[in-house]
C-alpha cells in the first residue's frame, strides 16, 4: 500500500485488518464483536477497504505438504537480456507454468525469483526439463531447496501497525 492508499485509514481500520488477517472468513457480525463496532459499521468500513483495494480478496491457505507437495524450490532465473520485448516474453511464458506459485522481477545479481512447489526430486527433475528450461531467453536456472519452514507470514505484522502521525 503506498502512501496515499493509507490516508483516510484509522486505527479502527487497522483492528478490522489484523482481525481479518487473524481469520479472512469471520462474518461481519463476529468482527464487529471483536474490534467493538456494529456489524452495520463493520460491513461498511469492510467494503470501503475492498473497493479501494487495500483488501484485495479472501483465500484459503492450504497445506502443501499435507497435499504431497514436500519439496519447495526457490530458482533464480538470470535472462540472455533486459530488453523490455525479452522480460514481456518471459513473463508471458512463467504466468502459464503449472508448478510455479510465485514469480517476482527483482534487482541484483538474478532477474527473477520464482517459488515451485514439487512431490520429490524427481518430480522437480520433470519440472526443470519441461517447464523452467523451455521458459523463453533463460541463460541460467539456479535452484535453492528448502530444507525446513521457520515462519510463514502473507503480511508482515509491521505493514498493520498504525503509522505514527
Amino acid at each position: 500500500m503506498n502512501e496515499s492508499d493509507a490516508r483516510g485509514i484509522d486505527s479502527t481500520d487497522y483492528r478490522i485488518l489484523r482481525e481479518l488477517m487473524r481469520d479472512g472468513r469471520a462474518s461481519d457480525v463476529t468482527l464487529g464483536e471483536r474490534i467493538n463496532l456494529s456489524s452495520t459499521a463493520t460491513a461498511r468500513r469492510r467494503k470501503i477497504l475492498e473497493d479501494r483495494g487495500i483488501i484485495t480478496g479472501y483465500t484459503a491457505n492450504l497445506d502443501m505438504a499435507r497435499l504431497g507437495f514436500n519439496i519447495v524450490a526457490v530458482v533464480s532465473i538470470e535472462l540472455a537480456s533486459q530488453a523490455e520485448s525479452v522480460l514481456n516474453e518471459f513473463e508471458q511464458a512463467v504466468v502459464a507454468c503449472p508448478s510455479m506459485s510465485y514469480c517476482s522481477f527483482v534487482s541484483g545479481e538474478t532477474d527473477f525469483l520464482m517459488i515451485v512447489h514439487v512431490r520429490s526430486f524427481e518430480d522437480y527433475d520433470r519440472v526443470y526439463r519441461s517447464e523452467l528450461s523451455t521458459l523463453p531467453h533463460v541463460a541460467r536456472i539456479r535452484s535453492t531447496f528448502m530444507m525446513r519452514e521457520v515462519a510463514q507470514r502473507f503480511v508482515a505484522p509491521a505493514a498493520l501497525l498504525e503509522p505514527s502521525r
